[in-house]
């Protein structure tokens, strides 16, 4: 329960500045797939089913690109700039699959940071186990508002 309890939120825009980094390696396991895809109800056979899949150029299951943007905005919410941010936009290029069991890693940096607009600019490379790019990303992204001390504790419930 969140009542009661302060929580921390992510860098300021003042506190952001261009070149900085964030690396991140996730494992694709099929506990990870089957909740997403029983989240969001896909039965996608290129997702699950072998027989299928290796009857496609792919040859064996892919994993949707929409989890894999799941994992990118997800990093940019507890990370970089964190908790209290906001994507504004997102441009994503799936260059190559990801398959089942794969292990992808992710360099998030910071390429712009605009005062003015309140925007950072976030680029992501995604590689795969091969070293191989399977996602290259440019994400505009809010982060989080300085906040003035409200007395008493209305609101303070984060």
């Amino acid at each position: 329960m969140l009542l009661g309890k302060k929580r921390k939120l992510g860098r300021k825009i003042e506190e952001m500045s261009v070149g900085e980094k964030l690396s991140l390696t996730e494992k694709i396991e099929d506990k990870d797939l089957l909740l997403f895809l029983g989240l969001t109800n896909d039965s996608n056979p290129l997702y699950i089913q072998h027989d299928y899949a290796s009857q496609t150029p792919f040859k064996k299951p892919i994993v949707p690109t929409i989890m894999l943007t799941g994992i990118i905005t997800s990093a940019i919410s507890k990370y970089l700039p964190g908790p209290g941010s906001h994507i504004l936009k997102q441009e994503m290029n799936f260059t190559k699959p990801v398959f089942h069991y794969g292990t992808v890693h992710f360099l998030f940096e910071v390429t712009n940071v605009d005062q003015m607009e309140h925007t950072v600019e976030i680029t992501v490379t995604a590689t795969d186990e091969e070293e191989e790019t399977v996602i290259e990303a440019k994400i505009i992204v809010c982060p989080p508002h300085r906040l003035e001390p409200i007395e008493g504790n209305i609101l303070e419930n984060f």
